[in-house]
């Protein structure tokens, strides 16, 4: 299931320091970000084998997830915040701010293959 966690940040006077250090299930073999949506939604799928982690660096977004049992809606409003979504988390991506940036970060590279489209 689909679950949040809480980046580890640093702050000082000089601003903000947030790390993605030995916290992800997964070694990252791959890094996309999403920027400049308009009211589209994006995504629409899971995968058979790919695990990702989003972190909205800029902005905001909501991300609605369904494991084929519960659904959940994540609202994604810090760069601390990081959702993980597992393979079967059949995922849509939306209500992008203007200025959202979505940082995604996957455990595997681009595979077709991967990809289900077909809801629960």
């Amino acid at each position: 299931m689909a679950h949040i966690i809480d980046l580890q940040t640093f702050t000082d006077t000089r601003g903000n320091l947030t790390v993605i250090d030995n916290v992800l299930p997964f070694p990252i073999k791959r890094v996309f970000y999403i920027y400049g949506v308009d009211s589209s939604e994006r995504g629409g799928h899971r995968h058979h084998k790919t695990i990702q982690a989003a972190i909205c660096i800029q902005g905001e977004c909501k991300i609605y997830n369904h494991n084929g049992s519960k659904e959940d809606v994540f609202h994604l409003n810090k760069p601390s915040v990081c959702l993980i979504i597992n393979p079967e988390d059949w995922h849509t991506m939306f209500d992008f701010s203007k200025d959202a940036i979505l940082m995604v970060l996957a455990s595997e590279p681009f595979d077709a293959n991967d990809y289900i489209f077909d809801k629960y």
